[in-house]
Parts: C-alpha cells; structure tokens; sequence
C-alpha cells in the first residue's frame, strides 16, 4: 500500500534516490563527494534545505557522457584562449561563438552586415571582426527581439542600418532597452538586402520559437542562419528553446529544409551543421510528440483526483503536477529506451538530451493540450469521444 509520501516519490516526477539527494546530500556534502572535481567547494548560494518543495539537484556522473561529434569548437585553444572562435564559412560569410552562443557576419566588400550581436559574445563579436577584415560595420539584421541575441546592438553605434521583422520593432518599441535600439528598417514576409552585389535573403515564416523571428539566408554560399531552431549535435534546451509556439517550431525544421543550404547558424552550441543535422532534430522532435500523445492517452488524471482525502481534498494543483509528471515520466522513460533510426539512443546521440528530457517532454505535453485537437470534447452525459485526452 502506498502512502502519500511513498506516492509523491514513485510517481510524482522524483525518484526515492532523487529526493534523498535532494535532502540529504547537498547539506552534509564533503569537498572529496562534490563530484568530478573534489577541489570545487559548495558556494553559499547553493540552497540545499527545501526537500520536494524545491528542485532536486543532480550529479554530472548521474548522466550520459557527452558524444564526442557534439564538441565542434568547444576546446579549442583559440575559444579557451580568447573567450571566443571565428571562421570564415565560405563567401565571405563567417561565424562566431562562444561556445554557447553564436552569430554570423558577412563582408561585402563594401562594409560588415552583422547577423545578431549576443551579449555574452558582446565587444569579442567587434574584435573578431577587426581580425577578419577592415570594412566598417553598416548593417545589423535583428534574427529576433531576443535580448540573449541583441542585446549587444546598441555597441554598433547609431549610424548603421538595423533591419528586422516588423513584430520585432514593435516589441522593442514596446519594451524599450537602451542596448537593443529598435530596426529602423523593417518588413513584413519577406525582404532581400544587397549590399555591393553581395545579397542576403530574409524571410518571416510566422510565430514558432519568437514572434518576429526571421530567416536569414545567404545564397551565394549557401548559409543559413535559423536562431533558436536547429542545435546541430545538442539537445535543443530547455522547453524546445523557450518556444512561444511549439507547432511553429516544429514546422520550422521543415522550413529550414527546404533551404539549399550547407551550413546553418543556429544561434547556440559550439558547432555548425548541415541538413543530417537539422533532420536529426526533426526525428527527436517527431518521437516527443508520439510518446507524448501516447502519454496524454494513458495516464488518467482521474487516478490522482482519488487520492484527494480529508483535509487535502481540495489539492487539485497536487493532482494536477502528480499528473503531468507521470505524463512527463511516460514520455522520458520511451525516449531514452528507444533504440533511434540509426541504431543508438537519443543520449549515445544528442549532448544533454537525458538531461533536458524531462523538461522538453513537459513542454511538448503541456503544448500539445494547448495548441493542438484534443480529438473532440465531452458530450452531456459526460460521454468522452474516441480518442479523447485530458
């Protein structure tokens, strides 16, 4: 028989050795015990007393070890070195990272077109210009209104052309930022930019990780940069990168395929990719949706109504995360089980993707509720159609 605690920890979302860990590991916690490295002392910001009500912290070890083909530049010594990589792609095109966050730029001949400016990239973006090339900065295409990847416009000055989508003015006009100006330049669908006969091609497809979020295409040598969409090699982060519109991420990589492209730009990871990668990232999509359909088909919320009793009969929020974590748990346990399309794991694949399973399979749960059919409604009666999910 299982009582409200032992419940909580085997189908709450938390295992027995999670929340033991949770509680009991971090406070008594020794130098020799921290993990990989046994110098590395527990700050005094780490909080460790919350028990089931706060997160359970993990262990790196608890995890698969990272694949090899994810690590592109993340240890090179000019990375290591300087805080931050720069190549040319081809064309005139090159990339820059930080190892977490990348943009492109492109030389015209006749000045810099920069593709995003991360803060976390911030003056290095400038100085890995200035090792490339002597042309003055004189456009900035804003892939979106994220501050995470303009919030460094602002150090282009107030002489250059900044173009992007037209929701992307109007949420910065809305939420003014002194460090992302708003594009004084902007379009609605489509618009192509020619700067010395060299031409970048943009294209708003609609709503999917950020209103306003554009493609940016250059065709002579074929690089795409797709912000917040593919993650070439990694798992996408958490909650498919923050997605607005889970339907509209999910298009998008059909989106980006129909691009001719060779590399694209994803905004984030510390490597490029090519279109094996981007479908890559459509199979681990499509496989969260079918087991998470599968889940909202059979975990019955009914079953954590029941156990609602005495004073605690009007927990329903209880109930509620009782039931999405066993959603969650559904989803988690099938994606890290199934043997993919080229004979591995999701984990033997993508870097991270156990650690940010549970998150994505949430968000991939709650968004099919929210934007998707629910295959009916229920009749008078409280007749339940065919198909029918909570």
């Amino acid at each position: 028989m299982l009582n409200r605690r032992s419940f909580l920890l085997q189908t709450g979302g938390i295992t027995a050795s999670a929340a033991a860990l949770s509680l009991t590991r971090f406070p008594s916690i020794a130098a020799a015990d921290a993990g990989p490295n046994p110098n590395l002392q527990v700050p005094s910001w780490l909080i460790t007393d919350l028990g089931p009500l706060g997160v359970p912290y993990s262990r790196v070890e608890d995890f698969a070890i990272p694949p090899a083909s994810s690590y592109g530049i993340l240890f090179s010594e000019d990375r290591l070195t300087k805080g931050y990589h720069v190549e040319e792609l081809a064309g005139g095109v090159y990339w820059v990272t930080t190892g977490a966050y990348d943009c492109m730029f492109i030389s015209t001949g006749a000045g810099v077109i920069a593709v995003d400016a991360p803060p976390s990239l911030g003056e290095n973006l400038l100085s890995a210009i200035e090792e490339m090339t002597d042309e003055p900065v004189t456009h900035m295409i804003y892939s979106h209104w994220h501050a995470d990847h303009v919030g460094a416009a602002a150090m282009f000055g107030d002489k250059i052309t900044r173009i992007g989508h037209a929701k992307t003015r109007e949420l910065l006009e809305r939420f003014p930022d002194p460090h992302r100006p708003p594009p004084n330049e902007i379009f609605s669908q489509d618009s192509t930019l020619d700067v010395n006969g060299v031409k970048v091609e943009m294209s708003y497809k609609g709503q999917n990780h950020s209103e306003g979020l554009i493609f940016v295409y250059v065709p002579g040598p074929k690089i795409l940069a797709a912000i917040d969409i593919a993650s070439p090699g990694w798992s996408t982060f958490r909650s498919c990168d923050m997605s607005e519109n889970m339907s509209g991420y999910i298009q998008a990589y059909d989106q980006v395929l129909s691009y001719d492209f060779a590399q694209v730009v994803s905004g984030h990871v510390s490597r490029l990719g090519g279109r094996a990668a981007v479908e890559e990232g459509r199979e681990f999509l499509q496989d969260l949706l079918t087991f998470a359909h599968e889940a909202l088909l059979t975990i019955e919320f009914g079953y954590f109504i029941k156990q609602l009793q005495g004073p605690y009969r009007a927990s329903y929020r209880w109930a509620e995360a009782s039931y999405f974590d066993a959603c969650t748990n559904w989803v988690v346990k099938k994606m890290l089980e199934k043997t993919t399309s080229n004979g591995k794991t999701w984990p033997e694949r993508l870097n991270g993707v156990d650690v940010l399973m549970k998150d994505n399979a949430f968000f991939v749960i709650e968004k099919m509720r929210m934007e998707m059919s629910h295959n009916g409604y229920v009749m008078r009666g409280n007749v339940k159609p065919p198909g029918y999910f909570f």
